[in-house]
């Protein structure tokens, strides 16, 4: 789901995103129930990067999603839109070279990158097509894409414990543990309208990405879409 259907100003999410900064993934450990990190391990293995290679991990908060490919020996740029988020990361980790940067206008010369990467940030861009636009313009061809994103769970009795978590738990929760609990209301409502795992491919694929393909985790919580630029 985009901000701009939210009724959230792009100006008004990247404050939101600066006011949880500190405890930001913290708050993501207790609220997943420390999914989050298998999550992250299931996307360094699609991507699938080598040392040498270089690769754009978008909406990379603080850091956390890039640290497993720079320790491979791999040239990852940690990109955000949230200022206090890139300051978090620099403190935690200065030799990462932490870039501020929009994902519908992405700082970068075409066919800069190998592989580019967003976890659990496509649903905070105003314009999902633009974004896959340019995340095919800044990858080489025979390029690759990876986003990991909260998605629909296959099975319709999970689904509905699922959605009273998100809607009912999942702030609660957030009360205690976060800086900013409201954010986590915008969480639970933009997942509830996030695309299916097969809309979002077919969206994925009109941007001009083929082998589109997908896997889900967690019951299908989450979904790993994958797919290649044309060479």
């Amino acid at each position: 789901m985009t901000r701009a259907r939210l009724d959230k100003d792009p100006h008004d999410v990247a404050r939101m995103f600066d006011d949880v900064a500190g405890r930001y993934d913290l708050t993501n450990d207790v609220l997943s129930l420390g999914q989050d990190r298998l999550w992250r391990r299931a996307v360094v293995r699609a991507v699938d990067a080598q040392p040498g290679e270089r690769v754009l991990d978008i909406a990379a908060g603080t850091g956390t999603s890039s640290e497993p490919f720079a320790d491979r020996g791999v040239h990852v740029v940690p990109a955000d839109f949230s200022l206090g988020m890139l300051r978090v990361g620099n403190q935690r980790r200065p030799d990462l070279g932490f870039t501020a940067a929009d994902a519908m206008r992405l700082p970068f010369a075409d066919d800069s990158f190998d592989a580019v990467t967003m976890s659990f940030g496509l649903r905070n861009v105003a314009s999902v097509p633009a974004a896959l636009a340019e995340f095919l313009r800044v990858t080489r061809p025979g390029g690759r894409l990876v986003v990991c994103e909260f998605s629909q769970p296959v099975n319709a009795g999970f689904r509905k414990v699922y959605t009273e978590y998100l809607m009912r738990s999942l702030p609660s929760i957030a009360r205690r543990v976060s800086s900013n609990p409201e954010s986590y209301v915008y969480l639970a409502e933009s997942i509830q309208a996030w695309p299916a795992q097969r809309e979002l491919a077919q969206t994925v694929a009109s941007a001009g990405w083929s082998q589109v393909a997908w896997r889900n985790l967690t019951g299908g919580i989450v979904a790993l879409h994958r797919a290649v630029k044309p060479a």
